[in-house]
């Protein structure tokens, strides 16, 4: 059995199972430096299988750990010399490869640095008597890359004053000026990104 194509099938089954555990929580961001935001919610429909992901690259991965490390046998009378292995079959490789893996594998944790911050100190002056709020219910937020999108689409519709998205609850509620943009507006905005508003239900 040929050592280096079998070490070589491990470590990537290993980062394409890391990928795909977090390919949804990826996309946003990809969608985000593309410019092409109706990407974001492509892998949506993968965060359920994320648990057995992360759990088939943990197995991988330690596979890979336990060939590298498992005490290899003496050839008895062999005077032969013994052949370094190349850095792709080293446990430096696998090393690099294991810590690739985890960044991707948590991935959805630190997502929403990616994403630019919200500016906090605009002061815009609005008549009370047309300031409503409107909750979105939105379908195919997975993490924070999700909410991070939303919230980048409601940050661009003229007229929105405050958003408060949550991927856990499907939700957004949106503070707006009516005079200046209205729920199908914020509606649209978010559909565009590739989640869907469910419904929207209107806050007193």
């Amino acid at each position: 059995m040929n050592t280096t194509k079998s070490g070589n099938k491990t470590w990537i089954a290993g980062i394409l199972t890391a990928t795909a555990a977090s390919l949804c929580c990826i996309t946003p961001v990809l969608a985000l430096i593309s410019g092409t935001s109706g990407i974001a919610s492509t892998f949506s429909w993968m965060e359920p299988y994320r648990p057995y992901m992360i759990g088939l690259t943990v197995a991988v991965l330690g596979f890979a750990w336990y060939q590298k490390l498992k005490p290899k046998k003496a050839d008895v009378e062999c005077d032969c010399e013994e052949d370094k292995p190349s850095f792709w079959q080293s446990k430096t490789f696998l090393g690099i490869v294991t810590v690739l893996a985890v960044l991707l594998m948590t991935f959805p944790s630190y997502s929403k640095i990616f994403f630019p911050k919200k500016q906090t100190n605009q002061v815009i002056i609005v008549d009370k008597s047309n300031i409503q709020q409107v909750k979105l219910n939105i379908k195919g937020m997975t993490c924070e890359g999700c909410t991070e999108t939303v919230n980048l689409a409601l940050s661009k519709v003229s007229g929105v004053l405050e958003y408060q998205t949550d991927y856990k609850t499907g939700s957004s509620v949106v503070k707006f000026d009516k005079s200046k943009a209205s729920e199908l507006a914020i509606t649209n905005a978010v559909n565009e990104t590739g989640y869907k508003v469910t419904n929207t239900q209107p806050i007193q």
